[in-house]
């Protein structure tokens, strides 16, 4: 039984539930408004098609969270001991094997999923997202910046796989297809620049073991203090977009989705940049980066305002 819990702590499944319920609103919600809009056609995406991206999606996910947890393993034991669990529940032999299995599956149902779309673009871009979770995992994430742009990059396209899954080549012009867009810019938008933010705030939480295994993260080259700075500007930016974005949607009286962003998103992120300011610890960065996890869902839960 310990070991089936550990294996759940392992994939992350929280984080693999939110990819399931981001892919299954857009896919649900967000494509049928678009052509609703537009009044005609439908999307290219079937049901089955859909069910097999959403499980590519999350085996590729998992595998990633599974290889950064095998590369980790010591900075783990410094910056969360009680939760390291390669090692201790599952051996590293099978974290690598259950790694290769669920990308090396995953990229099948993408090149599936493909074949029946007669689009490649969602194989290859998987076949990217394997390898970046891979090389994140062994060199990027110790690194300044890069890594927090590869994960703000690969959170996008959970959004990002549905619409280039539904692009018609001969038609890129399509009206609903460029709505499908424009809103997966918006929504992808969000989850990236989030992501940035939160990264940088678990930069901030995890700084005594990467510094002590020679990582060149911002909170280490830069310092707590210029990285506050630099979270808080993006917070600021964030804000700034939602409450021009939400004014915007006034024009067309939609008061609940106006309410709710600065209830459930603008409030929340003026939160945390209070809390920014006086956070010294680990456990107070930790509480943030729970906090962003909350406004990063409640951004993406805003897709069911556009139920018709």
């Amino acid at each position: 039984m310990k070991k089936a819990i550990a294996f759940f702590q392992l994939i992350r499944w929280p984080n693999l539930l939110f990819i399931a319920i981001t892919q299954i609103l857009f896919y649900f919600i967000v494509i049928p408004f678009c052509y609703n809009q537009v009044g005609s056609g439908e999307s290219k995406i079937s049901g089955d098609v859909f069910l097999i991206i959403l499980g590519a999606s999350l085996l590729i996910g998992a595998g990633g969270y599974i290889i950064n947890d095998y590369f980790d393993i010591n900075i783990d034991q410094v910056n969360k001991a009680d939760k390291v669990i390669i090692g201790k529940y599952i051996n590293r032999r099978s974290a690598i094997l259950l790694h290769a299995t669920f990308s090396f599956v995953g990229l099948l149902l993408s090149i599936d999923a493909s074949a029946k779309l007669h689009n490649w673009y969602v194989a290859l871009f998987n076949l990217i997202a394997i390898l970046l979770l891979l090389f994140y995992s062994t060199t990027f994430k110790k690194k300044l910046l890069i890594g927090n742009i590869i994960i703000g990059l690969l959170t996008a396209w959970t959004i990002f796989v549905l619409t280039v899954a539904d692009i018609r080549f001969h038609q890129l012009s399509n009206p609903a297809w460029s709505k499908v867009l424009k809103l997966s810019i918006l929504y992808g938008g969000f989850a990236f620049i989030i992501s940035i933010i939160r990264e940088v705030i678990k930069d901030m939480e995890d700084v005594a073991g990467d510094r002590k295994f020679g990582c060149t993260t911002m909170p280490i080259v830069w310092g707590i203090h210029v990285s506050k700075v630099y979270t808080a500007v993006w917070i600021i930016v964030l804000c700034g977009s939602v409450a021009a974005l939400i004014t915007y949607f006034l024009f067309f009286k939609w008061w609940l989705i106006f309410i709710y962003g600065i209830i459930a998103v603008i409030m929340p992120l003026i939160y945390v940049i209070r809390k920014l300011y006086r956070a010294k610890n680990a456990s107070d960065f930790h509480q943030l980066s729970s906090m962003i996890k909350f406004i990063m869902l409640a951004g993406i839960l805003s897709m069911i305002f556009l139920i018709q």
